[in-house]
Parts: structure tokens; C-alpha cells; sequence
């Protein structure tokens, strides 16, 4: 009895997971996907600095046009890679939304975290220079209080005392 139920439950959470699968593959590769995929890949060259799929300045000259290039692009069957490069071939790497991770472009990925990590451990040594140049002071202060003639010792000494008698 118990195997029947284990059987059931087995094929329950089979076919749960085949229509899970099919449900998100649906639309993978439809043109509306692919379109909207593409649209948030690519920049608006009319200067509004949005993604070609957001652009929503009233009149812009160019959201149009490209949205009408990018579903013939899509209609003729060409790649997602071959449409961005098309795209980045006739307006320049500037259409691209994000720039490609190779050549001079990983730069752009590199540099800011590289530019972070060198700030932090330029504050860090800054902090540690502060740190051990202040103990430095105090033991030159140290040093120079016990080379310190016999009478300045004195008043130093009654000045602790004093103070000390008051604060009682």
C-alpha cells in the first residue's frame, strides 16, 4: 500500500515539474520576448539615455525607427549576438546597454571595483600611518617628560597632585 502511494506522489511531482517547464518555455522564443530581451539590451541613440524598450519621450525621432528595425531583425531569423552586433556595427558601442566583457571594454567592468578596492586600502594605510605616528608622539612626550630637568619634574608632580586632590 505504502508503494502505491510513493508511486503516485512520484509521478504528481514529475508531472508538476514537466508543466513548470513547459510553462517557462513557452515564451522563450517568441518574437514578443526575443523583442523585448533585445529592446532592454540596446540604448535609444535620440540622446534620452533609456533602453530602446522604455524609451517614452513624446515625438523622439529615433525609438521608432529602431524598434522598426529591431522586429525586422527579428523577423529575418538573424541571432540575438548577430542583431547586437548589427545594431553596434551601424550606430556605434554606444547602443549597447551594457559594453561587452572583452578587449578594451572590460575596463569598464574592472575599473570600478579596482578603483574602490585601491581607495580602501589607501584609507586603511592612512589609518594605520595616523595610528602608529600618534603612538610615536606619545613616546616622545613619554621620553621627553623623563628627560626633563629636576624642577620641571617637580611642577609636573604638583600639578598631578593637585588636580587629583581636587577631583577627590
Amino acid at each position: 500500500m505504502r508503494s502505491r502511494a510513493f508511486g503516485f506522489w512520484t509521478r504528481v511531482v514529475e508531472a508538476t515539474v514537466l508543466a513548470v517547464a513547459i510553462f517557462f518555455s513557452i515564451g522563450a522564443t517568441d518574437a514578443s520576448s526575443r523583442f523585448d530581451n533585445l529592446g532592454h539590451r540596446l540604448m535609444c541613440t535620440c540622446g534620452c539615455a533609456q533602453l530602446l524598450g522604455e524609451c517614452n519621450h513624446v515625438g523622439c525621432p529615433e525609438s521608432g525607427r529602431m524598434r522598426n528595425e529591431l522586429t525586422a531583425a527579428i523577423a529575418s531569423g538573424l541571432s540575438d549576438q548577430q542583431i547586437l552586433d548589427g545594431f553596434a556595427a551601424k550606430y556605434g558601442a554606444t547602443v549597447l546597454a551594457a559594453p561587452p566583457a572583452k578587449g578594451f571594454d572590460l575596463v569598464a567592468w574592472i575599473a570600478p571595483f579596482a578603483v574602490f578596492l585601491a581607495a580602501l586600502l589607501g584609507t586603511t594605510l592612512l589609518i594605520i600611518f595616523w595610528v602608529r605616528s600618534d603612538k610615536k608622539m606619545q613616546m616622545a612626550a613619554v621620553r621627553g617628560l623623563a628627560e626633563a630637568d629636576p624642577a620641571e619634574e617637580e611642577r609636573l608632580r604638583r600639578i598631578r597632585r593637585e588636580t587629583s586632590e581636587e577631583g577627590n
